[in-house]
């Protein structure tokens, strides 16, 4: 049922997320330009309504009762290259707008090929893959200040970036990405430095080295591919919202603790994966805790399971709810917790529902 030319009710929300998961939105409005969009901003916050945002729709979680409420699909639009700085509306798709970059020979996001979801979304999660992430390109965030009423555009240094976090994230009832900027490098078609093991090592080349554009995102590409990560509708384990849990970083008394954990549990030379995160912080895998507490690939029985490629990826076989979803996330972090003593914290954003 229509009720205007770019609004629908009683909308189905799944089909517009990579689980393809969720109910419903009582209205559900699509943009397709950055004044149509802040207009639907404004009238829900006017009215009262509860609004919420769909770009990509690659991190989302919806519960099965859907959303009552305006969800606003940005479907905005606008790719520009004024020779090294990029401007991407919010409702690019991201993985397409990399690949324009690399195919102008231009360095500084080529690892970050083939991740779902739009432009506008990358700056919220300060999205990064395989040695690179927005943070270090980006340059300016163009946004909507539903507490201002206002378009502001935020230098990098304003968006209070850290691993899988931003100002953004802080604080997601303020800001409403319009556009984002990145600083990119010419660097004669090469890549920026490789600073991911794994790439380097497929590659055959020393961390740190470049390569040719296109073989840095090809390669990638290729990783993310093997890992069930890059979107493919016949294969249901990219039928998932990416990686579902996020790296723990813990301080140095917990990860002593958690070290110690291990040792007791899978033997006394056994050590976790360990990387510096700055200030006597130490980040560790998520993927290696929930495969050593017994969440193999595959994982689990019915409609929702972990991807057959990959222990980070909770994936929708085809007739999964949200709620199998949530079960199987709630057993995998209970499981961690108890083997390890951390707790898992979820990187999809959820709405109408938590684990």
């Amino acid at each position: 049922m229509q009720d205007d030319n770019h609004a629908a009710t009683d909308a189905p929300l799944a089909p517009l997320t990579t689980l393809r998961l969720g109910g419903p939105a009582r209205r559900l409005v699509t943009a397709t330009t950055d004044d149509a969009l802040v207009r639907a901003v404004r009238e829900a916050d006017d009215t009262g309504t509860p609004l919420l945002l769909i770009a990509g729709g690659s991190n989302l979680v919806i519960a099965d009762e859907g959303f009552e409420g305006t969800a606003v699909r940005i479907a905005t639009s606008g790719f520009r290259l004024d020779g090294t700085r990029l401007e991407l509306a919010a409702g690019e798709n991201w993985s397409d707008a990399v690949a324009r970059t690399v195919d102008a020979g231009l360095a500084g996001i080529e690892c970050l090929a083939g991740i779902p979801g739009s432009a506008g979304a990358t700056p919220v999660q300060n999205v990064g893959a395989y040695g690179q992430e927005v943070a270090a390109t980006l340059t300016e965030v163009v946004a909507y200040d539903r507490r201002e009423r206002a378009t502001v555009t935020l230098a990098g240094a304003e968006c209070g970036f850290a691993y899988r976090h931003s100002r953004f994230k802080a604080d997601p009832e303020r800001f409403v990405v319009l556009r984002v900027r990145f600083a990119l490098q010419d660097a004669g078609g090469r890549s920026a430095p490789l600073r991911y093991a794994e790439t380097a090592r497929l590659l055959g080349v020393e961390t740190g080295a470049r390569v040719p554009l296109p073989t840095a995102r090809d390669t990638v590409l290729k990783l993310r591919a093997g890992k069930g990560m890059v979107l493919d509708p016949e294969d249901h384990d990219t039928w998932s919202a990416g990686s579902f849990f996020t790296n723990p970083i813990l301080a140095e008394a917990e990860f002593a603790a958690f070290a110690a954990r291990v040792r007791e549990r899978l033997g006394a030379d056994a050590a976790p994966p360990a990387f510096p995160a700055g200030e006597g912080r130490t980040k560790t895998s998520a993927a290696w805790l929930i495969d050593r507490a017994g969440f193999t690939k595959g994982y689990g029985s019915g409609p929702a399971r972990i991807s057959s490629k990959h222990t980070l990826a909770l994936t929708n076989r085809g007739s999964a709810r949200t709620a199998d979803l949530l079960a199987l996330a709630r057993e995998v972090r209970d499981g961690v917790r108890d083997a390890f003593g951390v707790t898992l914290v979820n990187e999809p954003v959820t709405v109408g529902c938590a684990l």
